[in-house]
């Protein structure tokens, strides 16, 4: 009996995974533990292994697309088992219980029984469909049936080719190829009528969707995450009542040092970045400042005991762009070069890999840096149940007026964005006053 593989739910809140790369090829051999595929689900991409010892006979699910948790994406043909029987017969491809009623179109009401009960498929040795309690079965090949599913086709409205009249993948492509045919007419239908109803009316329309998406161009599909980040941004702009406090800091001594530690350390191969400094001054300002390090909690501001710093780190576009939060614990405790370390070990996992959920879960406070990009000033969204969140600029050389002389200095401008349930105002400019002393005093942060 072959292996069916389905979704699995990698998380508390996954409700469908995309398959991101399967790392396998049908007619590989897999071993327990063996890791498959590459699975996006809400919160990261984590990988999937095999449980069991066998050969792959049928990949389901291609790359790139979305099913629900528990949707089969392939199937293992264990020792002794004919790969082209697994695949083609797809044994342990089930399909939902529940009865369907039957489209009135479908066929004459004289032919048809009132609902038609969908179970697991079972094929005659005669190639013919096999009869049960409540009619008969259609015999269809897992990759049509999957086909079938992803595009919206009854499958029972398709008429089979394959030996038996089995339905097998051509039918349910040329089924496919029909209904979009029709959708396109229908679709050209539509606009001219709009079209000729703005021309009678002698009126000036508005453009609608129909017509927005008759202009050329190419659609581009959300991944998992994409979509989790949007319903996540959508619901802290909405949620919380944000505001923006921004101050300047003063970045020659910090820079000096880093250079300086830079140098010595560089035999050691550990090379510390600007945002290093920053997550530092930041954790020890939370210290300091207890609300930065708290959450709303309805009734209540639940202050935490851990200072976790989340990092945000963009995604390259083969990994669906976008981005990701990265988070270092416990980071009032950690030294520069520890807090560098996990900084690089996030980021190059988020890149490649992906992050787990472990390592996106319990951030406290946020820093977004796009200064390395050479953004001078932005606003960030702050990352729920965080109440802060710290959107940091470059650091450029400007005039600045120093013991009252007009001098060449490097600034930063940093622009807090605050929970008002949680912050007050003067609550912010005071943990910019504790973070520009840090920032600006920079031995500070090395003891």
């Amino acid at each position: 009996m072959p292996i069916e593989i389905t979704m699995p739910r990698l998380s508390d809140t996954m409700e469908a995974g995309t398959v991101i790369k399967w790392n396998v090829k049908e007619g590989d051999f897999v071993k327990s533990g063996s890791v498959v595929a590459d699975i996006e689900t809400d919160k990261a991409t984590m990988e999937m292994q095999c449980f069991d010892d066998g050969r792959m006979a049928a990949i389901l699910v291609e790359a790139g697309k979305q099913v629900k948790v528990g949707t089969p994406i392939a199937l293992v043909a264990l020792e002794g088992e004919d790969l082209a029987a697994v695949k083609a017969g797809g044994s342990a491809t089930k399909v939902p219980t529940a009865p369907v009623v039957v489209p009135p179109a479908a066929t004459s009401s004289a032919a048809r029984p009132a609902t038609v009960t969908q179970t697991e498929t079972r094929h005659g040795m005669e190639g013919f469909p096999t009869e049960g309690e409540d009619g008969p079965r259609m015999r269809v090949s897992p990759v049509a049936r999957r086909m079938a599913e992803d595009h919206g086709i009854d499958i029972r409205l398709v008429r089979g080719s394959g030996p038996g009249g089995r339905v097998i993948k051509r039918d349910v492509e040329q089924a496919i190829e029909n209904k979009s045919a029709s959708q396109a007419s229908a679709k050209s239908s539509t606009i001219a009528s709009s079209q000729a109803l703005s021309v009678s009316t002698g009126g000036v329309q508005t453009p609608s969707a129909p017509l927005a998406l008759a202009l050329p161009g190419r659609d581009v599909a959300l991944t998992g995450m994409r979509q989790t980040i949007a319903r996540r941004l959508v619901e802290s702009k909405t949620t919380i009542p944000h505001y923006q406090v921004t101050m300047k800091f003063d970045m020659d001594r910090l820079i000096d040092l880093r250079a300086n530690y830079n140098e010595k350390l560089k035999s050691s191969g550990v090379k510390l970045s600007v945002n290093d400094f920053l997550v530092r001054a930041c954790a020890l300002a939370m210290a300091e400042h207890p609300y930065f390090n708290a959450s709303f909690a309805g009734d209540h501001v639940r202050i935490h005991e851990v200072v976790n710093i989340g990092v945000a780190i963009s995604l390259p576009e083969e990994k669906g762009g976008g981005l990701v939060v990265g988070v270092i614990k416990d980071a009032d405790h950690k030294s520069l070069r520890q807090i560098s370390a996990d900084t690089k070990t996030l980021a190059e996992k988020a890149r490649t890999k992906g992050l787990s959920v472990q390592d996106m879960s319990d951030a406290t406070f946020t820093i977004s840096n796009l200064g390395m990009f050479g953004v001078e000033h932005f606003t960030a969204i702050i990352n729920p149940p965080n109440s802060a969140i710290l959107a940091c600029g470059a650091a450029v050389q400007q005039p600045v007026v120093r013991d009252g002389q007009l001098v060449v200095g490097t600034q930063m401008q940093a622009t807090l964005s605050l929970d008002h349930r949680v912050i007050d105002g003067a609550m912010a400019a005071q943990y910019l006053a504790s973070l520009k002393e840090f920032i600006e005093e920079p031995e500070t942060l090395v003891v």
